[in-house]
């Protein structure tokens, strides 16, 4: 059996920790600011961890070495 390829679109947007958990960007500061709250968007900043039930999707399919 050859490979399985990692989806370069979950390359660029997923890194794993050395737990096995999945990070991701934070999503909904693309555009549409001035909609959003002060709180909203300081905590939008940086990364989060994904839950679980995402990332063992993201794990599985996108990433099967990672």
């Amino acid at each position: 059996m050859p490979k399985m390829k990692t989806k370069s679109s979950a390359k660029k947007r997923f890194k794993l920790t050395a737990s096995g958990k999945v990070k991701a960007g934070q999503a909904g500061k693309q555009h549409g600011m001035i909609k959003r709250t002060n709180k909203q968007l300081r905590n939008n900043r940086g990364t989060t961890v994904l839950a679980d039930c995402d990332a063992k999707v993201i794990k599985k399919k996108f990433m099967p070495y990672g």
